[in-house]
């Protein structure tokens, strides 16, 4: 079976902006190369905060109601909060030091830690990079496997701390991630024993998974920057922890894009592609972005879950009737990131069955050309 770090490699995406910024010197001066907006453009109100007073929903993770809870909130938003999962505290004070202390480092030091042009792991751009003609305001840094090699040439000294770091918050959200399965399984009226890689006990041990370490230094003109550009996840589920700094927005259909403020020890948890297409387009992928802070830094770990990489998904058979046809193809992680590198955010699209229902399931569907740059 090939490891995530081989699907990646298998499926590269060549950005075309190959030197990395030192952000530092671009506090004064804000580059035309960042600009996603013109002022006053007509484009700008693609961009505003909408200030709808709907929110993402937040579950209580010990609700003896959770997998309904969840269940909704997957079906209506593709997004929620969830609160009381029983990670502790001092494992996000720990991620959150790690990332303070790897992104503080100087351009030159990071660098040594830089990913290969079709390589994943290490430090660079986000991967969606490429299919934009502007650049994002942020830094990121990707664990696919052990992180020793890169910790060593970004710390000789300390690797062994961080790298601990890394192991015990990868292990918790290993865990969590598999109870949120189960619970987003059973909302579905999908049992464990139908999910073949699932495990006897539902602890789906194959699973792959990603580790995201982002940054979003302050930025001179916030409103005409942009953090991440609107992407959906190929995950099952991507499982994300912020730090106090607001920036995160989800596309909600009919009203725009709607902030994620942080919560004290909360997580967010999102619909990836994959789930989308287990769940027969009932569980949209959601569309989200990040907006930057003038004075504030923000941080961000997003941990990537996905099942292991040869592993067929499609719609499970329990969603699939005489008034529901199967909508999609059954494909692997692995294949779909090919897709994904080729369409990005059309990839749903692409493993669609039949294009006569296209677009009646599909949040998604299009939705990125709201995208244009100003």
């Amino acid at each position: 079976m090939p490891s995530l770090s081989e699907a990646f490699q298998d499926h590269p995406v060549y950005l075309h902006h190959h030197k990395h910024p030192d952000f530092n010197s671009l506090q004064q001066q804000f580059p035309e190369s960042y600009a996603w907006t013109q002022p006053d453009s007509d484009h700008h109100h693609h961009y505003s905060d909408n200030t709808t007073t709907n929110t993402v929903p937040v579950i209580d993770f010990k609700d003896p109601n959770a997998s309904n809870l969840i269940g909704h909130a997957c079906k209506t938003w593709g997004v929620f909060q969830l609160v009381n999962h029983g990670i502790p505290i001092k494992l996000f004070t720990d991620i959150q030091t790690a990332c303070l202390a790897l992104f503080s480092l100087p351009l030159h030091q990071k660098l040594k830690a830089a990913r290969s042009p079709d390589g994943v792991a290490g430090y660079g751009r986000a991967r969606i990079s490429s299919f934009f003609p502007k650049l994002m305001w942020s830094e990121c840094f990707t664990i696919l496997d052990s992180p020793l090699h890169l910790f060593l040439q970004l710390w000789p000294q300390e690797y062994a701390k961080y790298c601990e770091i890394v192991k015990e918050y990868e292990a918790a959200m290993k865990k969590l991630a598999a109870k949120l399965m189960c619970l987003v399984l059973a909302s579905l009226g999908i049992s464990k024993e139908d999910i073949k890689w699932a495990g006897p006990r539902g602890e789906f041990n194959g699973a792959c998974a990603a580790l995201h370490l982002n940054s979003y230094p302050s930025c001179p003109d916030p409103d005409r920057a942009m953090g991440l550009a609107a992407h959906t996840d190929s995950t099952l589920l991507t499982i994300l922890h912020q730090n106090n700094v607001s920036g995160l927005q989800v596309l909600k259909d009919g009203e725009g894009w709607v902030a994620l403020p942080p919560l004290a020890g909360g997580l967010v948890i999102n619909i990836g592609d994959l789930l989308h297409i287990l769940s027969n387009g009932l569980y949209p992928s959601v569309l989200h972005r990040v907006r930057v802070n003038r004075s504030r830094q923000r941080f961000s770990v997003a941990y990537l879950y996905g099942p292991p990489t040869n592993v067929e998904i499609s719609p499970n058979e329990k969603l699939v009737g005489p008034g529901r046809p199967s909508l999609f193809q059954s494909v692997t992680w692995n294949e779909y990131l090919g897709k994904k590198a080729k369409h990005f955010n059309k990839a749903l699209s692409a493993v669609r069955v039949s294009s006569s229902i296209n677009g009646l399931f599909d949040v998604n569907e299009d939705q990125n050309n709201d995208f244009q740059v100003g």
